[in-house]
């Protein structure tokens, strides 16, 4: 009875599982028609709730929004401080600065030692530099000197070791004796500290004689261990069958080529020397060699320099003396000394060459049993004792 509603005005409401339409015929009149199967289902307040879920929604992208900024803001501005530091030179001192990095130190101990000698800013772009870069555990130790370097310059000459490498020459018959003096000239390690690492190993002998690129400042250990494994390869599958076939052991050969290295120069004599050699040993004579007297007087002897330079102020086996032996001297009691005791001396008297190790493995047989070298070198061999007098008395007088 709404007065409101004008006529054919229509009422919709939901009742129970249905809906019901009234339509208004006259002012006392409604139509009603009923619809069944119907859900009601509040329109207006779900539509309200999307508003709502709608203004939510674009309230949390705003702040997610904002903290994806906020992060990736920081970030950016945390890589571009890092690249400054790292790709821009930052020292704290205007001159160059000489560091000494000591063996065994990580990255971020190198990096505060370069930060306190005022060569970098931060520390912490130095060890995130080269950890990024997976260089952290080869930086090498050794002295530098940088001015006004970046990081990425600092990093290279790090990983590429000290300055500069050293060539070492180790020529034929060098002892080990040598090579240390060599090493301590060339400002590798001291003389004492390469002798000490070799003091039980009894290497002499062993050392192959060759060209090395080190370190300065190498281990005595990796030194030794590529000087060793340069020997292994020499010594060839058919040195060793040839060895072998000779009846020989390896020690008993390395120890004749230390002899036949400092005794004879050219390889064709050198076969002859080694066929007189170790027939002497077969004939139980003494293998009478000069070069294991002069070798207990230069590392035997108390009264020794450690240091056996000439003149041009370069070391090793070109400094032991005119290969004279006096009467004396062949009394000197060595168990190098192959004058007073019969067989090999104890051990190699240096580190022998492939040609000695060769001529050793295949001695020349001849009618000689007597050689010496004169002084320009040639080799004069005699049959007899008194061949041998007599070529001395014309070679060495």
């Amino acid at each position: 009875h709404d007065t409101k509603i004008k006529v054919n005005g229509k009422i919709v409401a939901p009742v129970g599982g249905s809906i019901l339409r009234f339509t208004k015929k006259s002012e006392t009149e409604w139509d009603e028609e009923e619809f069944p199967g119907f859900a009601f289902v509040p329109l207006v307040r779900e539509a309200r709730s999307k508003k709502q879920e709608a203004r939510g929604g674009k309230k949390l992208s705003k702040r997610v929004s904002k903290i994806l900024l906020t992060t990736c803001s920081l970030l950016l501005a945390t890589i571009l401080i890092l690249a400054d530091e790292v790709y821009f030179p930052h020292p704290t001192v205007s001159d160059s600065k000489t560091v000494t990095i000591e063996p065994g130190l990580g990255s971020r101990k190198i990096g505060a030692l370069l930060k306190s000698e005022g060569v970098i800013r931060s520390k912490w772009a130095f060890v995130a530099y080269v950890s990024l870069r997976g260089e952290a555990s080869l930086l090498k130790p050794g002295t530098y000197t940088f001015q006004n370097a970046t990081i990425p310059v600092i990093a290279r000459d790090l990983v590429v070791g000290e300055n500069a490498e050293v060539t070492l020459v180790v020529p034929e018959g060098w002892t080990n004796q040598d090579i240390a003096e060599l090493l301590e000239k060339e400002g590798v390690m001291p003389a004492e500290k390469f002798l000490a690492y070799l003091d039980d190993l009894h290497f002499e002998g062993y050392l192959f004689p060759d060209t090395y690129r080190v370190f300065k400042h190498a281990d005595a250990k990796d030194i030794v261990d590529t000087m060793r494994e340069n020997f292994e390869r020499k010594l060839t599958p058919e040195l060793r069958a040839g060895i072998a076939k000779q009846k020989k052991t390896v020690s008993e050969i390395i120890t004749m080529a230390s002899l036949i290295e400092r005794e004879v120069r050219s390889e064709e004599d050198r076969a002859l020397v080694s066929g007189i050699l170790w027939k002497r040993l077969e004939a139980d004579m003494p293998l009478q060699v000069d070069a294991t007297i002069i070798y207990v007087k230069n590392y035997e002897s108390p009264v020794v320099v450690p240091s056996r330079r000439d003149t041009t102020g370069q070391v090793g086996i070109r400094n032991y003396g005119n290969g004279r032996t006096s009467l004396a001297d062949t009394k000197i009691d060595s168990p190098y000394n192959t004058y007073l005791y019969k067989g090999l001396p104890k051990g190699p008297i240096g580190n022998p060459g492939l040609s000695a190790i060769r001529a050793a493995t295949y001695p020349k047989s001849s009618p000689y049993w007597y050689y010496l070298s004169s002084p320009d070198g040639k080799t004069i061999f005699s049959r007899t004792l008194e061949e041998h007098n007599r070529a001395k008395e014309r070679y060495l007088k």
